[in-house]
Formats: structure tokens, sequence, C-alpha cells
């Protein structure tokens, strides 16, 4: 399968090394020094699922080079988006499916006004993974899947396809037959994550071990499910018990990305995650009082350093 990666850093770069590796034809899109780090000395992944180093690696920052492809797995930070849309259009074809695994709620519907609705797929990713260092991706833990699927629930040829590359890469995946359920699922999680991590500057072991900062964290998680709801997203009722379960069973030295983003000093998601929890509170006067204090705390750091 001919697969771009937009772009190569902890999730593309991860799971594009994974399907590289099974022998799939994957181009990956990097910039500056990352770009140079794979030309000069290939794709390193530190995993405990299995290290790997690719030394033969398709790498560029000009999509033109690399052409039409079956599909783009798009996984750039939430404020790339419109920009890296515009850029992927060289190298999308009559048939080409674009599947985008970030942290928000509105990728679809970015995509699909850039690239074409036909064009675009959705896609969650559960994964701790960051740039180590340029030419490598750091894995933490053992968490490593992929869910696809349609935006009206059926199971199409093309997600029957990635399916089977997903196989071959090793990786734990599945195809959703309500992909939007599966985003939400993750926002609820994601969005408390990354507004907790970051707003206590800790790992998810210590939040959850204190009473009064693992209380905030739940409380994260019912403001987001709320919200989803409001929107007409199908939940069950058992949402929030199993965001907290799967809480509890996270290794304790995980931190969300956006934590890595504010120690490095770089631009945060914070309008994406909690800002857009409280941006939904306040569409449907629904309290978000977590969210919104993680927003005004974290605002000050929002364009990085």
């Amino acid at each position: 399968m001919r697969i771009a990666i937009m772009a190569a850093g902890g999730v593309g770069g991860y799971f594009g090394a994974r399907l590289a590796a099974a022998g799939h034809d994957v181009h990956f899109l990097a910039r500056g020094a990352h770009l140079k780090a794979i030309r000069e000395g290939g794709l390193r992944v530190k995993s405990a699922n299995g290290d790997l180093h690719l030394k033969d690696v398709s790498v560029t920052d000009d999509p033109a080079g690399i052409g039409p492809v079956e599909t783009i797995l798009f996984a750039v930070k939430l404020w790339d988006t419109e920009s890296a849309a515009d850029l992927c259009k060289p190298m999308v074809g009559p048939d080409t499916v674009v599947v985008p695994f970030q942290n928000g709620v509105g990728s679809m519907d970015a995509l699909s006004q850039r690239l074409g609705a036909e064009h675009i797929a959705g896609g969650v990713a559960h994964i701790a993974a960051v740039i180590g260092e340029p030419g490598l991706i750091v894995h933490t833990g053992t968490m490593a899947r992929l869910t696809v699927g349609e935006r009206d629930g059926s199971v199409t040829p093309r997600m029957e396809t990635l399916k089977k590359a997903f196989e071959d890469g090793g990786f734990d995946h599945a195809v959703s037959t309500d992909i939007t359920r599966a985003i939400w699922e993750k926002f609820i999680f994601l969005s408390s994550l990354s507004g907790l991590t970051s707003l206590c500057r800790q790992p998810v072991g210590p939040i959850r071990e204190n009473p009064d900062s693992r209380a905030l964290f739940e409380a994260a998680i019912h403001e987001t499910a709320a919200v989803g709801r409001a929107e007409g997203v199908n939940l069950p009722d058992h949402t929030e018990a199993k965001t907290i379960n799967f809480l509890d069973g996270l290794p304790p030295v995980m931190k969300a990305s956006m934590l890595h983003d504010l120690e490095a000093g770089r631009r945060l998601e914070l309008p994406w995650l909690s800002g857009e929890v409280v941006r939904l509170g306040r569409k449907h006067g629904i309290p978000t009082p977590v969210h919104a204090a993680v927003l005004g705390a974290l605002t000050f750091y929002a364009d990085g350093a």
C-alpha cells in the first residue's frame, strides 16, 4: 500500500515506521532537524513493543515530490491542520483517503473543507509517543492502537484495505461503525489528561493517587462527556466510568503530549482541548469549571515560551 505520513511526529513516526517495516511503500513528511536526521541516519523507534531502525527511509518536506497515494495518515498538531491539509493536495488522487489522527473533535470537518468530504474518514490514535530527539521516536508504555472508520458507519473496501495494512504493521487496530463516538470517547479522556497533567506539571500517576487532584480529573471527564452528549454524540451511560477505569490502568509515568510541549516551551493545543470544552459548554449552557480553570491558568503559555 502506498501511504503518506503527514507528519513524522510521535504518532505518524511510530505507526508509519511499523508500516514501513512491514513492507508498505511509506513516505514521511518532516521538516527541520528531524528531516535532516532521518535523511542522514534513518528513522529510529524506541519502544517496549520492539525497537526499530529504518535506515532507508523515504522522507521529504515537499509533498509534490511524493505524488498521489492511496492513504494519508494525517497526524499534525491541531494549529497546523489547515496549512498541512493544503500541503497534502498534491498527494490526493481520485481514490485517496485521508485519515486524521489528531487530538480534537473537528478534524474531519476541517479536512473536508480543504480536501473534499469524499476523501475524508475518521481516525483515533491511542499511544504515548514523542520525538525524543531528531530522528528518534520514543514510545512510552505498550499501548499503540489505531481505530478508523467512515463517517456514515459503513465498512467500505478502503477501510478493509487499511485494516489489512495495520495487521501487517503488527499493532492493535479496529474499524469502527461509529467513528464520531470513538473520537469523542478519546476526547473525553485526552482533554482531561492534557489539562490535568499540564496544570499539575505531573505525570498521571501522582495525579490519580492524590485525592484532590483525582477529584479534578474525574470532574473534567464528566464535563467533557456532558458537552459531547449536548452535541448529539451517542455516548453510553457508562462512558465516564469506563474512562476513569482506563485512567487507572495507565503507566504512572505517562504524560500527555501537551505537558511535553509545555515543558519544552512549545505551543500548546490548549484552545482545541480544554478550550473547546469550555466553548461548547458555553454554547449549551453547561458549566465546565475544571476545564475553565485549565484554560485560564495555561493561557499564558499557549503560544509557547
